[in-house]
C-alpha cells in the first residue's frame, strides 16, 4: 500500500477530522479567553492593586540599550501570571461544559427485575411426581 493511498485513509477517519474541528474551535476559544483576561478581568484586578499591569511585570536580568537597538534581556513574570489566569478560566469553562453535557445525558434505566415465568407443563408434572413420591416414604 502507498504512503499516499495510506495517508488518505489516515486523514479521512472521523477521529481525524474530529480532532481537526476540536483544535480549530480551542485555538478560537483560547483567543476569546484571552480577550476575557487582558480587556476584562486584568484591569480591575490592576485596579485594585493599585494600577499595577501584569504584563509589564518583569525583573531585568541585562539592561538594553535603545540606541543600537537591544532589547533588555528580562524574566517577564507578568506575561506568566496572566498565562496562569487565562489557563484557569479556560479549565473552568471546559468543566462547566463538560458537566453541562453529562447532565443532558439521560441515564439508561435499570431493567425491572424480571418476573418468574410460568412453569411448562413438563414442570408441572415433573413438580406433581415429585410431591407424591415423597409423600409415599
Amino acid at each position: 500500500m502507498s504512503v499516499a493511498k495510506e495517508f488518505k485513509e489516515f486523514a479521512m477517519r472521523g477521529n481525524v477530522v474530529d480532532l481537526a474541528v476540536g483544535v480549530i474551535i480551542g485555538a478560537a476559544f483560547g483567543k476569546i479567553v484571552t480577550s476575557l483576561v487582558n480587556d476584562i478581568i486584568m484591569p480591575p484586578i490592576g485596579y485594585l492593586t493599585g494600577g499595577i499591569d501584569f504584563k509589564n511585570l518583569k525583573v531585568v536580568i541585562k539592561q538594553g540599550d535603545p540606541l543600537k537597538k537591544i532589547a533588555d534581556v528580562s524574566i517577564n513574570y507578568g506575561n506568566f501570571i496572566n498565562t496562569i489566569i487565562e489557563f484557569l478560566i479556560i479549565a473552568f469553562c471546559i468543566f462547566m461544559v463538560v458537566k453541562a453535557i453529562n447532565s443532558l445525558k439521560q441515564p439508561e434505566p435499570e431493567p425491572a427485575p424480571a418476573a418468574d415465568p410460568e412453569p411448562t407443563k413438563e414442570e408441572v408434572l415433573l413438580t406433581q411426581i415429585r410431591d407424591l413420591l415423597a409423600k409415599g416414604k
